[in-house]
């Protein structure tokens, strides 16, 4: 049986160590995009999750949390899953994360959105670059927020040091404003964007859109599922 097909007949099957680095790219093909992030490269030919992180030096617990909670929506994290991770490379992955949004999604839709307003008349175009340029810039205000204020506290919480200041959870919840947003910008292609436009750059576009929502879905619950249940566990921990 193909394993993509086996794999999703299993209700309950999460990714392991053992398993292939392959199979579970096939099993998800947006891992692609998260690899690079965690410091892998593709090039993985028959090693297992355990020797492909043991060959760069990670963590397997970590490199296979993030990708199950990037593969399934039922995955749980609970606190004695995230007392037996070693989490010290979270803040590093959420850092880099962030700058392939800013430095290489974002400018890719940018680039496909400018050759759209560029064909679609002079009402559209004002339209199309003005509302992307708001929206790069909430993201990247959004972004900063987080390296300030959150990604701070937690490390020193990592290091044992009390800290009183709280996290807010709003840093989160944001991310769906920045979501929704991205939902807006496909709704202002699809209803107002002449049909004789170019072709292949809408698509491009629609679809460089779809990707970076999809992304930034599974970020905000990286951070929904793994980051703030983390401080909090740390939190406690250093009041005990």
């Amino acid at each position: 049986m193909d394993f993509f097909v086996y794999f999703c007949s299993m209700k309950t099957a999460f990714f392991t160590s053992r398993m292939k680095m392959a199979d579970i790219i096939a099993a998800n093909y947006s891992l692609i995009l998260v690899m690079p992030r965690l410091g892998i490269p593709l090039g993985f030919g028959e090693k297992s999750v355990q020797e492909v992180c043991r060959q760069h030096g990670l963590p397997v617990d970590f490199v296979l949390l993030i990708c199950n909670v990037h593969t399934f929506d039922d995955f749980e994290v609970d606190d004695a899953l995230l007392q037996s991770t070693d989490l010290t490379l979270l803040v590093p992955y959420l850092q880099t994360s962030h700058r392939y949004y800013l430095n290489e999604r974002l400018p890719h839709i940018g680039r496909h959105l400018s050759r759209v307003a560029d064909g679609a008349g002079e009402r559209y175009s004002s339209l199309l670059n003005t509302f992307f340029a708001d929206y790069r810039n909430e993201v990247s205000d959004h972004f900063l927020s987080e390296e300030q204020e959150i990604f701070p506290y937690l490390q020193q919480l990592q290091q044992g040091v009390t800290a009183v200041k709280p996290v807010a959870r709003h840093f989160v919840d944001n991310h769906s404003d920045i979501v929704d947003k991205l939902a807006d910008l496909t709704q202002i292609v699809y209803k107002y964007i002449p049909g004789d436009c170019m072709t292949e750059e809408l698509n491009e576009l629609v679809f460089g859109i779809l990707q970076l929502s999809a992304d930034l879905e599974k970020h905000a619950l990286i951070e929904e599922k793994i980051l703030l249940p983390y401080v909090t566990q740390l939190e406690r921990r250093i009041l005990r």
